[in-house]
C-alpha cells in the first residue's frame, strides 16, 4: 500500500544521495583533474557508503523497502542513489510527481565563492547532466538544473543546455554572486530563457550564505547537528537560512526583475516559510518609505502583491502552515517531503495534515496540488497533474 492513496500530492522537494565521486564522470575530461583536486571528498566515515551499496544488493534488505519507505533515510533509502530503484520508491510513496535535487552539489562545491569561474561553470553543467540522466527513468521525476550566476554571459546558455537535457526547473543560488546583485540587468537573458520555456527559477537550501562561524564560538562545547556532523542544521545556524533569499527577493522585486518577467515563477525550496509574511510586510513598508525612488514608482503593484503573483515556498513540517497561508497568501505554499533526507521526518503528510485540520478542502488542495502545478508551469506535463486513477475517475 502506498504512503499516499486516493489523493494527488506533488512533492516539491526530494533528493538523490550521491556516492562519493558520482559527479566526476560527468565533468568534461579537460577539467576533471582540476575539479577532483579542488573538491576532493574527505569523509570521516567512508564505510557507510560501502555498507549502503551492500545493503541495496541484499535481497532481504530490498524486500523491506516498501514497509520502510519513509523510515530508511539518506543512503539507506530506496532509490537514493540508484535511479533504477527511484520509480519503485515513488510508487511506494504515492506522490504524483517529485522535484529532484542534488545533495552533494547544493553549494556547487563553493567554487563560485572561491572565484573558480571555469570550474564553477563546468561543475554546474556536469550536475545538470547527472541530474537529468538520473531522472530520465521516470517522467514523474522532475530534474532540476543548476545555473551559476557568476558568469552573466554564459548563464543563459547553461540554462538552455539544462532544459535541452530535460531539466524541468532551474536552480540559482540564493546568495548574491561575488561582485554584483542577482538583479543585475545582464542576467535578464537568463530570466527570459526560463519565462519563455515556462519553467520556474528555484532557490534551495545550500545556496545561501552561511552563518558566520564566529557566532559558533560561544565558550561552550561545539554543537553537532542531527547527522552527527559539523556542516548542517543546528538551532542557531537554522536562523540564518532565509537571510540570503530575503535579500535576493528584495532586490529582484525592487529592481523590477519580477515585473520585467511577469510570467516567471520563483520558488524557495527547503528554506522554510515562517519568514515570508514578515518579508512581504517589510517590503511594502520599505517601498512606502522610499516611494520617491524612480524604480519604485514603476512597480506593477505593492511588493506583497508581486510576490503573491509569482513566488511560492515550501514550509518545513514543523512550521505552522495554516498561519503562513493566512498571513501571506493561499497560493504561495507547497507540500514537500525532503525524501530521503532526515529533515523531512518519517511522516510529513501527517504533520502537515494535522496542522491543516479544519482548513477548507480547496485550500488543502492548493497546498498539495494546485500551487505546485502553478509553480511548475510547462515543467509539469498536463497528464502528470493528477494520479492516473483520479484522471480515469
Amino acid at each position: 500500500m502506498a504512503y499516499v492513496e486516493g489523493q494527488t500530492v506533488h512533492d516539491a522537494d526530494s533528493h538523490i544521495m550521491e556516492l562519493p565521486g558520482a559527479i566526476n564522470p560527468y565533468i568534461d575530461p579537460k577539467f576533471r583533474d582540476a575539479f577532483v583536486e579542488k573538491t576532493r571528498f574527505l569523509d570521516k566515515n567512508p564505510d557507510r557508503f560501502t555498507k549502503a551499496e551492500a545493503d541495496h544488493n541484499d535481497p532481504e534488505f530490498r524486500a523491506g523497502a516498501e514497509a520502510n519507505i519513509l523510515l530508511r533515510k539518506n543512503h539507506q533509502a530506496l532509490g537514493a542513489f540508484r535511479n533504477q530503484d527511484r520509480g519503485a520508491a515513488l510508487d511506494h510513496l504515492g506522490f504524483t510527481s517529485q522535484l529532484v535535487f542534488t545533495t552533494a552539489c547544493l553549494s556547487n562545491f563553493g567554487l563560485e565563492q572561491k572565484g573558480e569561474v571555469e570550474l564553477a561553470v563546468e561543475a554546474a553543467r556536469a550536475h545538470n547532466r547527472m541530474m537529468t540522466e538520473f531522472c530520465s527513468v521516470d517522467r514523474r521525476l522532475l530534474a532540476t538544473g543548476y545555473v551559476p550566476l557568476i558568469d552573466r554571459a554564459r548563464a543563459p546558455e547553461i540554462a538552455r543546455e539544462a532544459l535541452r537535457l530535460g531539466a524541468k526547473a532551474l536552480v540559482v543560488p540564493s546568495r548574491h554572486p561575488p561582485g554584483f546583485s542577482p538583479s543585475h540587468r545582464e542576467l535578464d537573458p537568463l530570466w527570459a530563457v526560463a519565462q519563455e520555456a515556462g519553467v520556474p527559477i528555484l532557490f534551495h537550501v545550500g545556496g545561501e550564505e552561511k552563518m558566520h562561524k564566529d557566532y559558533l564560538e560561544n565558550g561552550l562545547p561545539f554543537v553537532r547537528d542531527f547527522h552527527g556532523g559539523e556542516e548542517n542544521f543546528t538551532s542557531l545556524s537554522f536562523m540564518s537560512i532565509p537571510l540570503s533569499v530575503w535579500q535576493t527577493l528584495s532586490a529582484l522585486v525592487i529592481d523590477g526583475v519580477f515585473d520585467r518577467f511577469p510570467r516567471l515563477k520563483f520558488g524557495a525550496i527547503e528554506l522554510g516559510a515562517s519568514w515570508l509574511p514578515s518579508l512581504m510586510k517589510f517590503l511594502d513598508s520599505g517601498v512606502a518609505a522610499f516611494g520617491k525612488e524612480e524604480r519604485l514608482q514603476t512597480l506593477s503593484g505593492t511588493p506583497s502583491e508581486i510576490l503573491r503573483r509569482q513566488f511560492r515556498v515550501t514550509p518545513y513540517p514543523h512550521e505552522d502552515v495554516r498561519w503562513i497561508m493566512e498571513n501571506s497568501g493561499e497560493d504561495m505554499v507547497l507540500f514537500s517531503s525532503d525524501f530521503p533526507h532526515v529533515e523531512g521526518g518519517r511522516n510529513p503528510l501527517k504533520r502537515f495534515s494535522e496542522n491543516l485540520a479544519g482548513v477548507e478542502e480547496r485550500l488543502k488542495r492548493k497546498f498539495y496540488r494546485d500551487n505546485f502545478i502553478d509553480l511548475m508551469g510547462a515543467g509539469l506535463a498536463k497528464d502528470l497533474h493528477d494520479l492516473p486513477s483520479l484522471i480515469a475517475a
